[in-house]
């Protein structure tokens, strides 16, 4: 995937790991893709370890990899602030 690719998905994905998981968390557009990018490398990271995957393009895997990955971000980030 290419570098305007990465930011995109990471748009959609830091999204939609909001909308499940709202909150008063920092955000802004760079945030969120920044969590939705870290969310892929996590997710990629976390499912290729268990078997399920990786981050490999635009599909719908990759997305739900992706968008577990910012969830898990988002929680830990939420544990580190308490």
């Amino acid at each position: 995937m290419g570098i305007l690719s990465w930011i995109v998905m990471g748009l959609i994905v830091g999204i939609l790991a909001k909308v499940i998981m709202p909150g008063r968390d920092p955000g802004g557009v760079i945030i969120t893709i920044l969590l939705g990018i870290g969310g892929a490398f996590v997710g990629g990271f976390v499912g290729s370890f268990l078997g399920l995957g990786a981050v490999t393009g635009f599909n719908m895997g990759s997305v739900l990899l992706a968008t577990g990955g910012a969830i898990l971000l988002l929680i830990l980030y939420r544990v580190i602030k308490k």
